[in-house]
């Protein structure tokens, strides 16, 4: 067992941010969550915010878009599903060309304190995307407009340029004892 802290982490010389990129990857559950929990935070705090899923469907009916748009939340659900089940790679392609539109769009907007990009390190990933677009983009926010960029494997770059990077690891998941995804829980 270990002991309590006694001395405090913090570096003495913390300065403020007028906006932060937050990318949560890895392969374990919980990366999309944790970029929803800190948008109900952002919300409490009258932020205006706006996710773009980038392989979610608009077809799903998720717990978590349902809650946030009844609390405001500009939500965009312009994915075509996960890629093992595309019948059609190129329609899939089209979509995240599109749901970068709508991101980029929202993020220079400057309408947004908050900009959730759930799902976008896939199409960087394999390149469905102007990555150079996205990361200039990215760079060039409005001052403040704070990104949380979701999904596994984040490009370098991508992790590069973030401020902070949580990375999931799986310890143990019930898919491998051969539970499905249980509503209210895993969406």
């Amino acid at each position: 067992m270990s002991e309590p802290l006694q001395l405090d982490p913090r570096p003495d010389d913390l300065k403020s941010a007028t906006s932060l990129m937050l990318v949560h990857t890895g392969n374990g559950k919980g990366k999309s969550s944790a970029a929803f929990g800190t948008m109900l935070r952002a919300i409490a705090l009258e932020w205006p915010v706006a996710v773009v899923q980038f392989i979610k469907s608009g077809d799903w009916k998720t717990g978590e878009q349902k809650i946030a748009e009844q609390l405001g939340v500009t939500w965009h659900s312009l994915g075509e599903g996960f890629s093992w089940d595309s019948e059609d790679l190129q329609l899939d392609i089209i979509a995240a060309q599109a749901a970068w539109e709508t991101a980029k769009s929202a993020i220079n907007s400057d309408k947004f304190r908050l900009v959730i990009l759930d799902e976008i390190t896939y199409p960087l990933t394999w390149e469905w995307v102007d990555v150079e677009d996205v990361y200039r983009t990215l760079e060039n926010r409005p001052e403040k407009c704070s990104l949380i960029a979701t999904g596994r494997d984040a490009p370098d770059r991508l992790i590069d340029m973030a401020d902070t990077v949580t990375d999931m690891v799986e310890v143990k998941h019930a898919y491998q004892a051969g539970i499905r995804a249980k509503k209210g829980i895993d969406y």
